[in-house]
């Protein structure tokens, strides 16, 4: 059994080979994009990291806030209600 070495088969059409080029073009791009996306993805997930950070501490100062007003509401409730029995 003589062993060759790999050749190119005269019978194989030029339009194949130009199709596997073409598709390899075309993943490459498709990856070269998907990269860039990736990137652009990376970007955007730290910028809404920080804003998130941001809206969770003005909800935290809105709840500081709202605690506050419903314990002066208590306690002006409390004042109502000890001068309407004096009044009785």
């Amino acid at each position: 059994m003589t062993q060759e070495g790999w050749h190119l088969s005269k019978s194989v059409p030029a339009t194949l080979l130009l199709g596997l080029i073409t598709q390899a073009a075309a993943i490459v791009w498709t990856v070269s994009m998907m990269m860039s996306d990736i990137d652009r993805n990376t970007q955007s997930i730290s910028s809404v990291t920080m804003r998130l950070g941001e809206v969770e501490d003005n909800v935290h100062s809105q709840a500081i806030a709202t605690a506050r007003i419903d314990e002066n509401i208590k306690a002006i409730r409390n004042a109502v209600e000890k001068m309407a029995d004096r009044n009785n």
